[in-house]
């Protein structure tokens, strides 16, 4: 189509196909909904706010609150209608971005959406951060935003601090800007604010969606300095944080402790599957430290069609480099995680 850019020629939607399951693990979500109690106090917050009128023109009380939480000046915080739109308005500000290979699609979903151009860098043995292949990248051209996530999409792989300080030593001498993604934080303990603290050059992009359970409300923010934030936020449409979702926000922002019980539970979970799955004959777990982790099989598609045809739901990632055979499978309750493992020894013996 002439009226449209050139570039949107043959753009493909988000790989996601939905899938009924009893058992739902493919897409990394809190097994658990938020509280009953915690809900009523969100609908009350709702019911005392004015419907009528346009909310917050950047969700100044979300992220006043925010800034409690996590000692950060509420001007350096951007909050949007889900972390995917702080990703597309880093895509859209950047001269190019440089990625791991493989990662979370929407890095290069949204390069594409922009006309941005794209790279990634394979990661290293056992999904190690290619740290060296990344700063050489980093030296060619001209600068733009490099997305590290960790704990890693998809692999579940933490990276070590010095790894990712060598990447923001790179970013600073060469003018780019990393773009720390720390969605899964929460299940590792891992806490990289003190690089993008007084840095242009780090930004750090966490979630509502994973250890707050909020993901069908939609809502992430960044962490930055005020000048950096202040031209992200510019980037984003006014009045995009509507009050139902600012009255959760607040809710489960005034009781963090629920989103750090959802975490340790979860984690522990995770420990106990994997550790029981590395006694299966022939699919092997790879250690993680997100809400879900990969498993090897000899043949994922034989493997997907095995636990659906037992109400299982999990993640095929065999199309991605490196990820041969692979499912990726979320952490879910224990029954469910229960069921998970029986299902998978039941397919060694068929």
């Amino acid at each position: 189509m002439d009226a449209f850019k050139p570039h949107l020629s043959g753009l493909a939607a988000y790989p996601y196909r939905k899938v009924d399951a009893a058992i739902k693990l493919d897409q990394n979500e809190s097994p658990w909904d938020l509280p009953e109690e915690m809900k009523n106090r969100a609908l009350e917050k709702m019911r005392h706010s004015a419907w009528n009128r346009y909310p917050d023109m950047h969700a100044e009380g979300v992220r006043e609150l925010v800034g409690r939480y996590l000692d950060w000046p509420a001007d350096g915080i951007v909050v949007a209608p889900g972390s995917n739109f702080l990703v597309l308005a880093l895509a859209e500000a950047a001269r190019r971005i440089l990625d791991t290979s493989p990662s979370f699609a929407f890095y290069e979903g949204a390069a594409r959406l922009t006309g941005t151009p794209y790279k990634g860098v394979p990661l290293g043995p056992d999904f190690s951060l290619p740290v060296e292949g990344l700063r050489e990248e980093m030296e060619r051209g001209e600068p733009g935003v490099v997305f590290v996530a960790t704990p890693h999409a998809p692999t579940g792989t933490t990276f070590p601090v010095p790894d990712v300080e060598r990447i923001a030593e790179k970013a600073r001498d060469r003018g780019w800007v990393l773009a720390i993604d720390e969605a899964y934080c929460q299940f590792s303990g891992t806490d990289l604010r003190p690089l993008a603290r007084g840095n242009p050059h780090v930004v750090v992009l966490r979630t509502f969606s994973k250890a707050f359970g909020l993901g069908g409300v939609r809502a992430g923010f960044l962490l930055a300095v005020p000048d950096v934030a202040a031209k992200l936020q510019a980037m984003l449409p006014p009045f995009d944080v509507p009050v139902h979702t600012a009255a959760v926000l607040e809710t489960v922002l005034e009781a963090p402790g629920h989103a750090e019980r959802v975490a340790r539970q979860l984690a522990v979970e995770r420990d106990r599957v994997i550790a029981a799955l590395s006694r299966h004959p022939t699919w092997k777990p790879h250690p993680s430290q997100a809400n879900f982790f990969l498993v090897r099989t000899p043949d994922a598609e034989t493997a997907w069609k095995s636990l659906l045809a037992k109400g299982i739901l999990v993640r095929r990632q065999d199309h991605l480099p490196g990820l041969k055979g692979c499912l990726r499978v979320s952490v879910g309750t224990p029954a469910e995680n229960d069921d998970f493992l029986a299902a998978a020894f039941a397919a060694a013996g068929e």
